[in-house]
């Protein structure tokens, strides 16, 4: 089971790669926008970071505390999303201590949803809603962790393989055309990251 502190404990990991990441995350978000995601990365963690002691056992509201952190350190669009995600599984999650692994992928679900209506993208945009769609689909009847991992990393990998080769279609990222054929999206490359550090402390 998820808990409070299992989250306290992944947000230190979380924090610590986002921090060793920020430049590889900057150069690739260089190539198709801003080039700000790795800063926009550290600062929402370094936030939560700020507040992790204080996070209550309620998980839906330390899911809801993770989110107002974000949102009050960036104003960027990829930290918007993150929030919206949190946010909605803080809805559905509040009053209760713990998340069961077979939640895991109702719950992508639930942020899916919310992401993409804020967002305004479509899956097959070539986004992260792409890799969160997978990793929803690899968590269905999952209640063995090992396996759950195993099969949220195989989805990431391969969604990232599938999208490399394809063209950007939303957001600043669509204005470079064909120039974005051949690169990873900086979102889904920031989300394989996440997710890496939060596997290498399990």
């Amino acid at each position: 089971m998820i808990s409070t502190e299992s989250i306290q404990s992944g947000i230190k990991r979380l924090a610590q790669a986002m921090e060793q990441s920020a430049d590889e995350l900057n150069t690739a978000d260089g190539l198709l926008g801003d080039g700000d995601l790795g800063v926009t990365m550290i600062r929402g963690f370094r936030q939560i970071l700020a507040d992790l002691e204080t996070l209550p056992e309620d998980i839906g509201m330390a899911f809801f505390q993770c989110a107002k952190a974000f949102t009050k350190s960036s104003g960027s669009s990829y930290g918007t999303l993150l929030a919206t995600g949190m946010m909605a599984i803080a809805k559905v999650k509040k009053g209760q201590t713990g998340i069961e692994l077979e939640e895991v992928s109702g719950l992508f679900d639930i942020a899916l949803e919310a992401m993409q209506k804020r967002g305004k993208a479509s899956l097959g945009d070539k986004t992260v809603l792409d890799v969160i769609a997978a990793v929803r689909d690899a968590s269905k009847n999952q209640a063995e962790g090992q396996g759950l991992l195993d099969s949220i990393n195989q989805a990431i990998n391969d969604t990232m393989d599938q999208f490399r080769n394809r063209q950007s279609q939303i957001g600043r990222a669509r204005i470079f055309g064909e120039k974005s054929i051949g690169l990873d999206d900086p979102g889904m490359l920031a989300f394989k990251r996440m997710f890496e550090s939060l596997q290498a402390g399990l």
